[in-house]
């Protein structure tokens, strides 16, 4: 079963590289009837980024139709509006003001359709930044995600663009509450979501231990841990990467459970380790004896004992190792996928959403590859009215590219 709880909602995206296109993934993914309008004559410029980057448009653009539409033109604004009155939802994530300069801002929508909810995706909310343009990796510097990631004296960015993802979900949740107000009011509304402001939402917990502590926290790699045992050991073999283990003890239960699997009669009776927070203070001894125990096995044999002690283990992994990983494998957590940002070309398994339904427990799954540019042209136009002759035409003028 591919669930689709979302099914019948229509959604126009005016959206590129992760923010937006993350949040339209969200709904088609639900089952939404997602159309990737893109900006004619070159489509959207996600598709042509290098680097780490080349994957953005497969990982985020699958379940989707494309238009690829000039907004820049009067017909194709006129498309656009037609699109509009038909939608519930529309998602963008340009500079603030772009969509406004092209006819296609809240308050040009809202007039089309006043049952839509507009779904703004920005750097900024309301406030004195709101004009300032912002990406991902800008908010994990401003809002002190970087200072607490790297070592002290070295802010590093995360090695995702989380801030993006999580900015995008948090849009979807705004898009699914105002449709929800909708079913009672009859009406749309603009909602935003934005990066500075959910970055910030993950320095909570950190900005609320300053309060109640008065100490500013560490960077993440130099803070006093709340476990005596969460750290990365090196396994019997070579030294490296491939031999590590990550091992977190972290509760009493734990601890007897470990000392038992691994034989450590003395450090079970040891009085100066007893419970967490005694294990916390002995660090600087406790840790350098456990990586002595962990030298003595090579890794398959810690994972086993750590299974079975019922304690949190895992190797360090790649992202190489997930095509292969099986957890992933047995239950739909990889979707096939092409893998070109042009459309098709070679499959691999990109991730599911993260979430199931019902007692079967069923995966959103794939239903459309990432499309390429303007191949749903003909289709999404007729859909809201369109005859071919007009298509045809728009196509002829360039309003219209692809397909």
């Amino acid at each position: 079963m591919n669930p689709k709880p979302l099914a019948g909602i229509k959604v126009l995206e005016f959206t590129h590289t992760i923010m937006g296109p993350c949040a339209g993934l969200v709904l088609a993914d639900l089952g939404a009837d997602v159309v990737k309008v893109e900006p004619a004559p070159a489509g959207d410029h996600t598709r042509r980024l290098p680097g780490f980057a080349a994957g953005f448009f497969a990982t985020f653009n699958r379940n989707k139709r494309s238009l690829a539409l000039d907004l820049k033109r009067p017909d194709g604004r006129a498309a656009a509006h037609r699109l509009v009155a038909q939608a519930d939802v529309v998602l963008e994530n340009y500079g603030p003001g772009t969509m406004e300069r092209l006819g296609c801002g809240w308050e040009d929508l809202r007039k089309v359709n006043p049952r839509l909810v507009y779904l703004a995706l920005k750097g900024f909310l309301a406030g004195p930044y709101e004009h300032r343009p912002a990406l991902d990796e800008v908010v994990q510097f401003q809002s002190g995600l970087a200072y607490m990631t790297g070592p002290p004296g070295r802010p590093l960015r995360a090695g995702a663009s989380i801030v993006d993802i999580l900015g995008a979900v948090f849009g979807v949740i705004a898009v699914q509450a105002a449709l929800r107000e909708r079913d009672r009011t009859g009406e749309g509304q603009r909602v935003c979501s934005s990066l500075f402001e959910s970055a910030v939402f993950l320095m909570g917990s950190h900005m609320a231990g300053l309060a109640a502590t008065g100490e500013p926290p560490p960077p993440m790699p130099a803070r006093r841990g709340a476990w005596g045992i969460y750290d990365v050991f090196d396994t019997a073999g070579a030294k490296g990467e491939s031999n590590q283990l990550f091992i977190g003890v972290t509760s009493d239960q734990q601890w007897v459970r470990f000392t038992q699997t691994f034989g450590l009669e003395a450090l079970a009776a040891d009085a100066r380790v007893a419970t967490n927070a005694l294990r916390a203070g002995a660090r600087s001894w406790l840790i350098p004896a456990l990586q002595e125990v962990f030298l003595q096995y090579d890794q398959d044999e810690v994972a086993r004992r750590c299974e079975a002690a019922g304690i949190s283990w895992a190797p360090v992994g790649k992202p190489a190792d997930l095509f292969d990983d099986p957890h992933l494998a047995a239950n739909g957590g990889l979707l096939q996928t092409a893998i070109s940002a042009l459309g098709g070309g070679a499959m691999f398994g990109l991730p599911a959403l993260p979430v199931e339904f019902g007692e079967g427990r069923n995966r959103a799954g794939l239903v459309r590859q990432p499309p390429r540019m303007g191949e749903h042209n003909a289709e999404v136009l007729a859909e809201v009215g369109f005859e071919v002759r007009e298509i045809a035409r728009l196509a002829e003028a360039g309003v219209i590219v692809g397909g």
